[in-house]
């Protein structure tokens, strides 16, 4: 069998997250695999990168699949092109790359970076694509906050309590705002991250520029790992994984 990455992007809105699940329709990955599998004319699973929950974006997203086709890389662009037209409109394959027959695109990845989307007046075009969240928030006191995440390791107070992880260790080397005309944007680049902790994440820094929450009470509640006492989750549709790093020495360069 022969192992391949397929990086791929896909607009969240009509999708109940990444993962296939039973009794649940429309999973990307349910997707992926079915009009796959009809393509290359063979049974295919595939494993992602990551999940991502109902409403979620991908703007960077990779899996990978096994196959007995060995010049699938070679070409690559044929077999693209017949993915792209029978999947819905919402998904987009842009490379295939032969790699190692260990590698994962779930557990190799080096680092991933995650992008949240508000905008403060409302705008018709954005309504799924951007959190419409009309406050003045003090983007100063939220990148002051944010550049703590740097210096800390343990995230439990951000993660969905009762997960399946064996630590809530992340290395955080990227976490700030910038305002762009009347838009917010949040960037996060970290090693791995927990289940909802970029909304989680989010919404405490907004309490901070709100004045709801002082950058010492910020503090306190990363030390805390406790769930209860950080902000409230923000909305699915303002968040976009944008990019995953992996090793170069998993791909095979035909």
């Amino acid at each position: 069998m022969n192992r391949y990455f397929l990086q791929l992007s896909y607009f969240g809105k009509n999708f109940n997250g990444w993962q296939a699940q039973k009794n649940i329709a429309s999973t990307v990955q349910e997707i992926i695999e079915k009009n796959l599998s009809i393509v290359l004319q063979e049974q295919i699973e595939i494993v992602g990168c990551g999940r991502t929950d109902a409403g979620v974006h991908a703007k960077d997203y990779f899996a990978h699949f096994d196959s007995a086709k060995s010049d699938l890389a070679i070409n690559k662009y044929v077999w693209l092109n017949k993915l792209n037209r029978i999947c819905p409109a919402d998904i987009a394959f842009h490379d295939l790359i032969k790699v190692q027959e260990d590698a994962s695109a779930r557990f190799q990845a080096i680092s991933r970076t995650y992008e949240y989307h508000i905008h403060k007046k409302k705008n018709v075009f954005l309504t799924d694509q951007s959190w419409l969240c009309a406050v003045d928030f003090d983007i100063s006191k939220m990148n002051e906050a944010a550049a703590y995440l740097l210096e800390v390791t343990d995230f439990t107070s951000f993660s969905k309590v009762n997960t399946q992880t064996h630590t809530n260790n992340c290395t955080v080397t990227i976490a700030n705002w910038k305002h762009e005309s009347d838009r917010l944007i949040f960037t996060i680049k970290a090693n791995r991250f927990l289940r909802n902790m970029v909304r989680a994440v989010v919404g405490t820094l907004l309490d901070v520029g709100e004045g709801k929450t002082s950058i010492d009470e910020f503090k306190q509640i990363v030390q805390s790992k406790n769930r209860s006492s950080a902000g409230k989750s923000v909305p699915a549709n303002g968040l976009y994984l944008t990019h995953i790093e992996y090793p170069e020495t998993i791909f095979i360069r035909e």
